[in-house]
């Protein structure tokens, strides 16, 4: 089972980035997917997350409105559009896979079995 996680650079304030994450390995439509962040000297935080049984979706308030999660299940793909890049949003992105499948605690990292890569946000001023 793998994750990988890409479509990280660098961004201006106001700026737009999609990361991909991809699966293989497993049965993509029964898993919850979340994306994180994690800044230097910072705890890793829930970003989105997207329960892929229903499509139910889930924001941190720190990006609501801003960023949205979609998925293509044929491609075992979960996108992460993120509009409106604030300096704040700087970190690596990772994304992980819950194969529960409950979108109830999305943003807890230990609720995650298989974690991806990460790949590198950086947003300038």
């Amino acid at each position: 089972v793998q994750l990988q996680a890409s479509g990280g650079g660098l961004a201006q304030a106001g700026g737009s980035l999609r990361l991909s994450c991809t699966a293989s390995g497993l049965s993509f439509d029964t898993y919850t997917i979340g994306w994180f962040r994690q800044a230097p000297g910072r705890e890793r935080e829930g970003v989105s997350g997207i329960k892929l049984s229903d499509g139910a979706t889930y924001y941190a308030d720190s990006v609501k409105g801003r960023f949205t999660i979609s998925s293509d299940v044929a491609e075992n793909t979960v996108y992460l559009q993120m509009n409106d890049l604030q300096p704040e949003d700087t970190g690596v992105y990772y994304c992980a896979a819950d194969w529960t499948g409950f979108g109830a605690g999305w943003y807890l990292p230990v609720k995650y079995e298989v974690w991806g890569q990460g790949t590198q946000v950086t947003v300038s001023s």
